[in-house]
């Protein structure tokens, strides 16, 4: 019989961690498969560890990861699927956001022998304008900059198999963007569209200032076109400039009062800013490069039940 690893990043989820395993043990209840639930705790301030740990003196396919601080959503999931077992993966998060119930059609799909099955999140209506615009512009802009192309809407619930886990073990990536390498390793996959459900507890993790880093580290984890584009916007400002001397030849010549205060002090700080823009990518590419090169652990396990876990 097949076993199926279910993988959750938690970080201050003390509100939901039981319900949503209630609700993954109702929907298994419909399978004949194996299940075995991995928790990642990713440095919670609350009570979310210590639930975690009474939770699994009473259930023993639930297994959880306690890290020894915050090291972010990818890594945390990143853990989970490095540990698990299972012939099939499934991830999500742990506010309820992501319907567990729509499982049982992700693995109807997988056993009609799809290797990756991945939803599509439907854009709710109730949601502020600005949080629908910045997500929207957030998969616009990695498409646009990066090598890989990303439906909208697409997030971390879903379904791998075996096969992909073994090759994403393998890809040693410092920071990895897991939605971006998913789709970047291929196999055959298949989406499902759903509509999101409301947090059931607690408040959303992801604000403005995460979401832009989540993007400029997706965009640089797939391209170098942000370089590219660094340096046409240098040849054409270079241009622009040299369209400028008829200007001062003629004004010169013709004895026209030139002030030019205002105009210098606009084309240094205008200039000063695009520089500091390109140096700010080039940056990215090679504190990147400094970071892999360390060969430092992705994370720090402080506790664990997961048997020969290391």
């Amino acid at each position: 019989m097949s076993l199926v690893s279910v993988v959750i990043p938690a970080y201050n989820e003390e509100d939901n961690i039981v319900v949503i395993i209630d609700r993954l043990e109702c929907v298994f209840r419909q399978t004949e498969l194996n299940v075995e639930f991995i928790i990642v705790d990713d440095g919670s301030t609350d009570k979310t560890a210590l639930i975690l740990k009474t939770m699994a003196k009473v259930k023993p396919n639930l297994y959880f990861i306690e890290f020894s601080r915050n090291f972010g959503h990818q890594i945390a999931l990143k853990a989970g699927l490095d540990k698990a077992m299972g012939d099939c993966i499934i991830s999500l998060d742990a506010d309820l956001q992501h319907p567990p119930e729509l499982i049982i059609e992700m693995l109807q799909k997988w056993q009609e022998g799809y290797e990756v099955v991945y939803t599509r999140r439907i854009e709710d209506k109730k949601l502020p304008f600005i949080k629908r615009k910045t997500s929207s512009l957030f998969y616009k802009t990695l498409n646009i900059l990066s090598s890989i192309k990303i439906e909208e809407g697409t997030a971390d619930f879903r379904l791998m198999d075996k096969k992909v886990i073994d090759v994403f073990r393998d890809l040693g990536e410092n920071e990895p963007f897991i939605r971006g390498l998913v789709k970047w390793m291929g196999y055959s996959q298949f989406a499902i569209d759903y509509t999101p459900s409301s947090r059931f507890a607690g408040a959303s993790k992801y604000n403005f200032r995460k979401m832009v880093k989540l993007a400029l580290h997706g965009v640089t984890s797939f391209s170098i076109r942000p370089l590219y584009t660094a340096a046409y916007l240098g040849f054409i400002f270079s241009l622009l400039s040299v369209l400028y001397i008829p200007y001062v030849l003629y004004s010169f010549f013709m004895g026209i009062e030139v002030d030019g205060w205002a105009s210098l002090i606009m084309t240094v700080v205008f200039f000063g800013g695009l520089q500091l823009i390109i140096l700010g990518i080039i940056g990215i590419y090679v504190g990147k490069m400094f970071m892999q090169t360390k060969n430092r652990p992705n994370y720090i396990i402080r506790n664990t039940n997961l048997p020969n876990s290391n």
